[in-house]
């Protein structure tokens, strides 16, 4: 201690007080094996709207399973209806299809089968599925817990279904529907590409196409609607995302704030439309911790971006509830670059100067840190110094984490509580022989 400044001494000591404090409001967690022991401390969310669940990365087992434990009971004992997820819609809809024992939608792709394949098809995943099957078996239609996707990227799938819908309903509706969308043809299977084209000025924007599309399905709504309104809600909200991610596509290489801010508006919109059509609806958001936490407390809000979080919490106040996980050490299952194959990596400890790193040294294996209420001003008080914060997506890279994978946020005005885990390890992918023995229904497909 005698070689250090007095600044250094001072910094250190309120680190140290700042772990303690911590340390001291930890609420350690059942084991996740006891699902709903684990599930119980988190009743007291219940009485939100909207449950907003994160994760540090996209590939890391516990915290698959920990969303799965808290949504399990705020399904089962406080009526949540809705599970929206950071996916895309049409894989997410042979989910709800199959949870809610209805037709699943023609197609001959399994859900989930594009890069990255791991983030929903894996073991985890599959188990909730299969619970939440089981759960809607018994109750009426009306009051089936939903599964749905709040991702932009589905773009050739999304032309699939309103083309596929309108083909039932209305043929010549098809016909005009397919004129509008051959606009994109040449690219739906490569839409990055019609954004270059468009940047380069080999092609004019196809977005006034689109909208004409997305308005006259809509000034038709009576006319559909009556035929099959589930049916109906399903294709204009397909339409709506092929006109949303036309215009991602058309302006992500303009800048990343502008991308992001569209995907992640559509994500907002979308579940509040799931919100609205049923009576005291409420839902539970499973994404990253970069889409669930308020954007504003993070070096991304203080560049112009946003999130579904901030949104969420500016249109519910308190009835939005953002809850997000952490860890130091152990493996996930990430890709090197976009679209090559799925590794299982090991995570790095997390850096001296970060979120995490306090988190680790309160020498608690897994608990629930929980900031909101006035009893906890010297929690709050000891976390708002802004800090570094990991996030891992689809892609790691151990080589380059500072500039990659992290981060600067205030984490008490970014989320109103925070689950650790100490060690994780990666999900486990679904293989073939998981889809052996089960229903037509099943949406992994064999």
């Amino acid at each position: 201690m005698a070689g250090l400044s007095w600044k250094q001494r001072e910094n250190d000591a309120a680190l140290e007080e700042t772990i303690g404090i911590v340390r001291h409001s930890g609420e350690p967690l059942p084991p996740l094996e006891d699902a709903e022991a684990f599930g119980a401390l988190f009743d007291r969310f219940a009485d939100a709207k909207v449950v907003l669940l994160g994760e540090a990365t996209h590939g890391t087992s516990e915290f698959y399973r920990a969303r799965a434990a808290i949504t399990r009971r705020l399904v089962e004992r406080h009526g949540f209806s809705i599970v929206a997820a950071e996916a895309d819609w049409p894989d997410a809809a042979r989910i709800d299809a199959y949870v809610r024992h209805r037709a699943v939608p023609p197609s001959d792709d399994a859900a989930f089968q594009r890069f990255p394949a791991w983030m929903w098809r894996n073991e985890e995943v599959e188990d909730f599925v299969n619970w939440l099957r089981d759960f809607n078996r018994d109750r009426q239609d009306d009051r089936r817990v939903e599964f749905r996707g709040l991702d932009v990227y589905s773009l050739d799938a999304s032309i699939r279904a309103v083309i596929d819908y309108l083909d039932t309903v209305d043929p010549d509706a098809a016909k005009d529907a397919r004129g509008r969308y051959g606009c994109l043809s040449p690219w739906q299977s490569d839409p990055a590409r019609y954004g270059r084209a468009v940047l380069t000025g080999q092609k004019r924007p196809c977005d006034q196409a689109l909208l004409t599309q997305l308005q006259d399905m809509l000034a038709k709504r009576i006319e559909y609607m009556d035929a099959d309104h589930e049916a109906f809600f399903d294709a204009v909200q397909n339409a709506r995302i092929v006109h949303a991610a036309e215009h991602y596509y058309r302006i992500m290489y303009e800048g990343a704030t502008e991308s992001w801010n569209l995907r992640d508006r559509h994500m907002f919109d979308t579940l509040q439309r799931l919100l609205a059509r049923r009576k005291d609806s409420r839902a539970v958001v499973w994404a990253h911790n970069s889409h669930i936490g308020n954007a504003a407390a993070t070096a991304m809000g203080w560049q112009g971006e946003f999130n579904i979080g901030e949104l969420c919490r500016t249109a519910y106040q308190d009835q939005a509830v953002l809850i997000g996980f952490g860890t130091d050490r152990g493996t996930v299952a990430a890709a090197s670059d976009w679209d090559s194959p799925m590794e299982i990596k090991d995570v790095r400890p997390a850096r001296p100067d970060s979120h995490e790193r306090i988190f680790r040294d309160a020498g608690l294996d897994c608990f629930l840190t929980d900031w909101r209420g006035p009893g906890r001003l010297d929690l709050r008080r000891a976390l708002s110094r802004p800090r570094l914060e990991r996030a891992i997506g689809v892609i790691y890279r151990p080589e380059t984490e500072l500039y990659s994978h992290y981060f600067e946020a205030v984490l008490p005005e970014q989320f109103d509580a925070f689950v650790w885990f100490d060690e994780t390890r990666a999900v486990t992918p679904l293989t073939e022989a998981h889809g052996e023995g089960m229903p037509e229904t099943y949406p992994f497909g064999l």
